[in-house]
């Protein structure tokens, strides 16, 4: 089987926390990317990077996940300084360039995963979108908002963006902040209603320190996050994406039917990353039998 193919942002999130600054390899494809690798799922990732110090960073990281690399080379890596409050929650400030030199996707591959700033931000954007257009029959399209305000603030115009990509979309996930920012008129269920109805197969909320929601086009759940005590939150939707779409890939043409496992593995993921610094997904030993 082909890789996994993720096109978007890889970048070093460079993190001030109350003890000091310190830098690691990040941006949302990205994580997800070596998310999947870790779990044993080839992926390739479709990225934008410099011939510099944090470049070098991030092709060391990817590459001892076991994750294929397509760069298009920029002038200077792309960074994100992340600011830590008192809870662990991270806000975000980019210096970011994004284009990427044309997309290819061979036939036979599984699925595509796309979002967050590359799927929103031109010129690299037009890419992403002309990438998944153009993908083989058969290859599932999964997106990650995970949006960006400080990047990208006007929301008129980001749900402009993202609206032919959650189209062609088979498997959606986002966060209740996102959600929040996207369609601050809507409740989680009215959101989830809003993603099947675009197309999706499933719709997934993630909802913080209390689980996640999953839908598909018969019901939806919400299943709680299991305990653990939080470092940061850096990467944990990224985790959780990861988690997901492995289950998906696993379960095959059935895969909508078993929304419990498929929440269950994803929080699973989650729960590792935030139990340490970074973004840090789990390897498959290091999560439940």
């Amino acid at each position: 089987m082909n890789p996994v193919v993720v096109i978007g942002e890889a970048l070093v999130d460079v993190v001030d926390r109350p003890d000091g600054r310190v830098e690691h390899p990040g941006g949302s494809p990205m994580n997800v990317a070596v998310g999947l690798a870790r779990l044993g799922v080839a992926a390739r990732l479709v990225c934008a990077l410099g011939h510099d110090e944090r470049g070098a960073v991030i092709r060391a990281h990817i590459g001892a996940s076991g994750v294929e690399l397509d760069a298009t080379t920029i002038d200077r890596t792309s960074t994100a300084v992340a600011t830590i409050d008192g809870d662990g929650a991270a806000t975000y400030e980019f210096d970011l360039d994004w284009r990427l030199d044309p997309v290819s996707v061979p036939a036979g591959t599984p699925l595509v995963h796309v979002g967050s700033i590359g799927a929103v931000l031109d010129p690299g954007a037009a890419s992403v979108l002309d990438a998944v257009r153009r993908r083989a029959p058969g290859t599932l399209v999964s997106i990650d908002p995970n949006v960006r305000p400080s990047i990208t603030p006007d929301a008129a115009a980001v749900r402009s963006a993202l609206a032919p990509l959650l189209a062609e979309a088979d498997v959606v996930k986002l966060s209740d902040e996102d959600a929040a920012w996207l369609w601050p008129d809507r409740d989680v269920d009215a959101v989830l209603d809003g993603l099947l109805d675009s197309g999706a197969t499933v719709a997934a909320v993630t909802l913080g320190g209390n689980g996640c929601a999953l839908a598909n086009a018969s019901r939806r759940i919400v299943v709680p996050a299991p305990q653990v005590e939080v470092v940061d939150t850096i990467g944990a939707g990224d985790s959780f994406t990861a988690g997901l779409l492995d289950g998906i890939l696993a379960a095959g043409s059935t895969f909508s039917d078993d929304l419990e496992a498929l929440a269950a593995h994803a929080l699973a993921c989650a729960r590792v990353t935030v139990s340490r610094p970074g973004a840090d997904p789990p390897r498959r030993d290091e999560l439940p039998a």
